[in-house]
C-alpha cells in the first residue's frame, strides 16, 4: 500500500529584512535536494504582510511527506541549513541588522 502526503503540513515563513536576503537564502537553501523521495519541498519568496518600509520579505517553505517522521528530519536539517545561512548573512551583510555596521570593528 502506497502512502500518500499529508495536505495539512504547515507551511514554514521565515520574515526577512530585504528581498536581496530573502532570494539569497531561497537560492542558497534550495540547492540541496531533499534527501529522500518520500518528502517534498517547495521555496517561494513573498512580499511580508504587515511590512511598514515594503522591503520586508518572507521565504515561504512548504513541505508535504508520507510521514510524520520523514517531515520531522526534514524540517530539522533544513532548519540546521538556515541557522548557518542566517549566521553567515548577519556576519557578512550589513542589511540584516537594519543599519551600517560600524567601521574599524575587529573580532
Amino acid at each position: 500500500m502506497a502512502a500518500t502526503p499529508d495536505p495539512k503540513f504547515p507551511t514554514l515563513d521565515i520574515p526577512l529584512p530585504t528581498s536581496r536576503l530573502a532570494t539569497s537564502a531561497l537560492k542558497v537553501l534550495q540547492v540541496d535536494p531533499e534527501l529522500s523521495q518520500l518528502v517534498t519541498r517547495d521555496f517561494s519568496v513573498v512580499p511580508a504582510l504587515q511590512s511598514s518600509d515594503g522591503g520586508s520579505r518572507v521565504l515561504k517553505v512548504e513541505y508535504k511527506a508520507t510521514t510524520n517522521r520523514m517531515l520531522r528530519v526534514a524540517v530539522n536539517s533544513f532548519m540546521d541549513s538556515l541557522k548557518l545561512v542566517l549566521e553567515v548573512m548577519e556576519q557578512l551583510d550589513t542589511d540584516v541588522l537594519g543599519f551600517p555596521q560600524e567601521t574599524g570593528q575587529s573580532n
